[in-house]
């Protein structure tokens, strides 16, 4: 039986210039996961955010978690995700 595609939601403060690290995480997760995604949604922002969701999950929250997570983390969590569905 075929995985089912997820889709990954990036939030990120446009304002404070975060667009390396979502650009970075995007191609990390196109890369790896090829067909495996829906979409990749990028959300520009504000006040500093930078979450991430997986299957409408948030797995990722900057005033959560602190800082920004690491790409692995997130393919983790993606694939925790495939491997569910």
């Amino acid at each position: 039986m075929a995985k089912r595609p997820v889709k990954v939601t990036i939030t990120y403060c446009a304002e404070c210039g975060y667009e390396p690290q979502t650009l970075e995480l995007a191609n990390a997760l196109m890369r790896k996961f090829l067909y495996d995604l829906s979409a990749v949604e990028l959300i520009p922002w504000h006040d500093g955010s930078f979450d991430v969701s997986v299957g409408g999950q948030l797995v990722h929250s900057m005033m959560r978690e602190g800082g920004f997570p690491e790409n692995e983390t997130i393919i983790k969590a993606v694939e925790e995700r495939l491997a569910a569905a």
